[in-house]
């Protein structure tokens, strides 16, 4: 009888453990689900008055000044700073440029310069945008585009005279042209540049200075023109103009390269702490 209750016990405990064990193995199961769950649920929300983090420069919004549409001035917040140089051989294509003896192309010339003046910048920190690698001529509003595209961007084009004493260089910014906005308050593509007077002045006095000390003859500030590429560009602007085309060998411009590469270069990197873009309808830089 004792062994029956023995076996009847032993019965019952099989009986228990069977029953126990799936529903421990489904207790497992859930937990780890919820924990699975928990991983992947969305972050909660910062309370009411917690500061959420600051958006990233890199992510914010460009502001610039479309190639073939008018802009509203003052809708641009200030920029981050200068890191962007968009630098411009004038000419190519048919248009060669001023022609000297033995068939030296202002085109070619100051293609090739571009190179070295590049390299410099890119020793300084900027990062350069060129408006032309090879012999091909962009319009004035596709090379004026190319610069107001960008953001935290300076403009130079690179030019060589068909006059002037030879071995100098002139730095040239866009003469007066007033502030003018159409009614609904936006500005003519071809008044692009005018918000940008004071800092393009400001920028070419700087490279202006640095060429001084290298080129005998060069004058000290930037000189006042109506310089027809710069005019449509919303960024300051400067055309380096090398004197002149009518020299007796090619080789006179190539020794002349590395000095003007570095002038423009230590200019930019001067004139960076004085890029601030105003944000103001009407505000003049």
């Amino acid at each position: 009888m004792a062994r029956r209750f023995d076996m009847l016990l032993e019965v019952r405990d099989i009986i228990r453990i069977r029953t126990f064990l799936p529903i421990g193995a489904l207790c497992v199961i859930l937990a780890g689900a919820a924990i699975v769950y928990s991983s992947q649920a969305p972050t909660q929300a910062p309370a009411a008055g917690a500061q959420a983090p600051a958006t990233s420069p890199a992510m914010s919004p460009q502001n610039s000044v479309p190639g073939t549409v008018n802009a509203p001035f003052g809708t641009q917040t200030q920029r981050n700073g200068l890191n962007i140089v968009v630098l411009d051989p004038a000419h190519g294509g048919t248009d060669p440029g001023a022609r000297g003896t033995g068939g030296i192309r202002e085109s070619e010339i100051v293609l090739d310069m571009a190179v070295q003046v590049r390299r410099a910048l890119e020793l300084q920190g900027f990062q350069v945008v060129p408006t032309r690698q090879g012999n091909e001529n962009p319009s004035f509003d596709d090379r004026s585009a190319t610069a107001n595209a960008q953001r935290g961007a300076v403009f130079v084009t690179l030019h060589i005279s068909s006059t002037g004493m030879p071995g100098t260089v002139r730095v040239y910014v866009n003469s007066d042209l007033p502030l003018v906005t159409n009614a609904n308050g936006l500005i003519p593509w071809e008044r692009a540049q005018a918000p940008f007077q004071g800092l393009s002045k400001r920028f070419g006095d700087q490279v202006q200075g640095q060429l001084a000390q290298r080129f005998k003859g060069s004058p000290d500030v930037a000189q006042s023109a109506n310089v027809r590429q710069l005019r449509t560009t919303a960024a300051p602007a400067i055309a380096v103009e090398i004197s002149s085309i009518i020299v007796e060998d090619r080789a006179e411009f190539d020794h002349m390269a590395p000095g003007i590469a570095d002038a423009i270069a230590r200019g930019a990197a001067e004139f960076r702490p004085s890029y601030v873009v105003p944000g103001a309808v009407g505000a003049m830089p």
